[in-house]
């Protein structure tokens, strides 16, 4: 195990497992999915808890005493969130990730760390497939950099601290991910609920002329439902890895011109879309190499991306209402 010193598989379904950020898209993933599979949870709610605050992630390790971290709390949003507020989301994500890890060093009874970070930081022009050992290999793409940046810097730093201390962690990067109980705030929503949005606006005869659409539509993504992340988050937790960046994801990407019209097709959208390039594609090509998840993990991605749009859209239907809010901020 890439010379530290092995340790027989973990397994915590008698353990308790925190999860930070537990409530958000993909915390509410990754606890149903903890749950079905008959393991403890707690998810830090409520005043109090506030990990850019001083102090508060020793208090909260040592009220909580848990076997095991999932870190998924953090400080996130599109290409306009990030353009926004790059030194916000560079300390936000830096801060809460740093003291946490060094409280789970402090206390000394956490057995396993999983930290979840981010394909924005590989580098812009990183050569397709992205394999992890590239991660290191230039800057990541600017508009998202600060962002990208902060969460290299916290998997490196649980590769020191396994290094020197002999802290158990796993670095997970997964790639954008989608499903239910997505954000839909245009401020701060990714490419997917971003698009369903529009299309939903433009089907309520909110829209002028045509959805606009940033940037060519000529770059490409890879888009992971949900649910197969939250299992790749369950797989860390029971089998020994190093802390080496393991990449989570389907290794499939598409354009987004074609995922628009896609989108389009699914909600039954018949009206015309426009492109507009005088806004930033952001990286050009992002497809991951996940052959390290299947051997170290046995992950493998269950839902194909138009079964998982279907049942993104399909909830987003269900659920319209409490979205409409957004349709004036578009």
């Amino acid at each position: 195990m890439d010379g530290l010193k092995p340790r027989s598989i973990l397994m915590f379904k008698d353990k308790k497992v925190l999860v930070t950020g537990g409530t958000g898209f993909l915390g509410k993933a990754v606890v149903k999915n903890l749950s079905a599979s008959g393991y403890q949870y707690v998810i830090p709610t409520g005043r109090g808890n506030d990990l850019t605050a001083p102090k508060e992630a020793d208090r909260l390790l040592k009220g909580v005493e848990p076997d095991a971290v999932v870190h998924l709390a953090a400080t996130v949003g599109g290409i306009g969130a990030n353009k926004k507020n790059p030194g916000l989301f560079m300390y936000n994500n830096l801060i809460m990730g740093t003291q946490l890890i060094e409280a789970c060093r402090k206390l000394g009874t956490v057995k396993k760390f999983v930290m979840v970070g981010t394909v924005c930081s590989y580098p812009k022009f990183t050569p397709v497939p992205f394999k992890e050992e590239d991660i290191w290999n230039g800057y990541p793409e600017e508009t998202n950099a600060p962002y990208g940046i902060a969460k290299k810097s916290l998997m490196q730093l649980i590769m020191s601290y396994g290094e020197q201390y002999d802290f158990n962690g796993v670095n997970l990067i997964p790639v954008n991910m989608y499903g239910p109980h997505d954000n839909f705030d245009p401020s701060i929503s990714h490419v997917i609920p971003a698009l369903i949005l529009k299309f939903h606006r433009a089907m309520r005869g909110l829209n002028h002329e045509a959805v606009e659409i940033w940037g060519t539509g000529e770059a490409s993504r890879e888009f992971l439902y949900v649910d197969d992340c939250a299992e790749a988050i369950k797989l860390s937790l029971e089998k020994y890895v190093s802390p080496e960046p393991i990449n989570i994801g389907t290794g499939g990407e598409i354009k987004i011109k074609y995922l628009a019209h896609t989108i389009a097709e699914i909600m039954g959208y018949q009206g015309s879309i426009y492109f507009n390039s005088d806004y930033p594609d952001g990286q050009p090509r992002r497809c991951l190499d996940i052959s390290r998840a299947k051997e170290r993990l046995g992950y493998e991605p269950t839902v194909d991306l138009y079964d998982g749009l279907e049942g993104t859209i399909d909830w987003f239907k269900a659920n319209s209402e409490k979205f409409d809010v957004y349709l004036d901020r578009i």
